[in-house]
């Protein structure tokens, strides 16, 4: 299963779009939120407390911060699309090769953790979803062939499942595992946070969003 739902959960996040080509953004708004506060309960509840047991808590550190450095260097690229804003061009007929290439290396590095913590893997679902569906409506409403649209959104979806895959199967990766899973926690801590300080937008109040970040972040102390 943690091979399967995450594909899933990006195909039929395409789907959704391609055929009910939703309006409401608000709705999306408060998913993200909700994804971002449950994202990083279950990074704080599951994955801190596993990498700091007999460890160098400096080391791991080292690899955390890494792996915060390492996303905002992906962005450069990516242009934010893993905390769901895409400010490409939507005139260009061109494969997005450089926003694919980011997302892929930010979804390998998913599914390291999800290999060892299958309480992570729920994080990441509630993740992909939204990203998949902004992600859906860009390139269904760009001038990108539909076949390329379709190429890119299956290619992605494999990307985790891959970083699963790859954590369990290759020694050299494995042996790593740890120093790994610190640079996902990195990852994780970024996006989300970014996710939940710009759910807040101009610093304005707003109980909805306050509600789903309440909670996903019990949601994720339960689980």
């Amino acid at each position: 299963m943690s091979y399967l739902l995450p594909i899933l959960a990006v195909l039929l996040s395409f789907a959704f779009v391609y055929f009910v080509k939703p309006k409401n953004k608000e709705g999306f708004k408060l998913l993200l939120a909700f994804s971002g506060a449950f994202l990083l309960s279950l990074t704080i509840f599951e994955l801190f407390p596993k990498i700091y047991i007999n460890t160098n808590p400096k080391r791991i550190g080292v690899f955390v911060m890494l792996g915060i450095l390492l996303q905002i260097f992906l962005e450069f690229f990516s242009k934010g699309a893993e905390h769901g804003h895409v400010h490409l061009n939507s005139e260009k007929k061109q494969f997005p090769w450089l926003l694919f290439i980011s997302l892929s290396i930010h979804s390998l590095l998913e599914g390291v953790p999800a290999n060892y913590d299958h309480t992570i893997l729920y994080g990441i679902l509630i993740h992909k979803i939204p990203i998949a569906i902004i992600l859906s409506i860009f390139l269904l409403g760009s001038k990108i062939k539909i076949i390329n649209a379709l190429f890119f959104i299956i290619l992605f979806s494999i990307m985790t499942p891959l970083g699963t895959y790859l954590s369990s199967n290759i020694e050299l990766i494995s042996n790593y595992s740890l120093e790994l899973t610190a640079i996902a926690i990195g990852v994780f801590l970024h996006i989300s946070t970014v996710i939940l300080f710009e759910s807040s937008e101009g610093h304005k109040f707003n109980l909805g969003k306050l509600l789903v970040i309440t909670l996903g972040i019990i949601i994720a102390y339960f689980l």
